[in-house]
């Protein structure tokens, strides 16, 4: 079992940046790949960012490259976002989720998942 805890979320003015942290509890945490997820009110969970369980593969969807970080630390039981150069349409509600296969954009091929953070981002 793995549960996970997003923090980080809050308010920023266009092009600002948030840090978002994902703590997993159990020990198994670095045999996961990880990912992160975002949700608008009314629209499917869209796929963000994922990485490897070693943190040396990441991947990425097309609308944040460049501007959103992946990253992980094993010892801290920890995976992070990054988000620069934020855009109003960045806000939404961003989740972490925890999976055994690696790059997956699939949604339900993740087995555990946070309860989500706020992310506003202001014109």
């Amino acid at each position: 079992q793995v549960q996970l805890v997003e923090s980080g979320g809050g308010l920023v003015q266009a092009g600002g940046s948030l840090r978002l942290s994902c703590a997993a509890s159990g020990r198994t945490f670095s045999s996961y790949a990880m990912a992160w997820f975002r949700q608008a009110p009314g629209k499917e969970r869209e796929f963000v960012a994922a990485i490897k369980w070693s943190g040396k593969s990441l991947y990425y969807t097309d609308s944040v490259k460049g501007r959103f970080t992946i990253s992980r630390d094993n010892a801290k039981n920890t995976v992070y976002l990054q988000m620069n150069s934020l855009k109003p349409e960045d806000t939404t509600v961003y989740y972490c989720a925890a999976g055994l296969s690696f790059p997956v954009v699939t949604r339900t091929r993740y087995d555990y998942w946070g309860q989500g953070t706020q992310v506003t981002v202001s014109s």
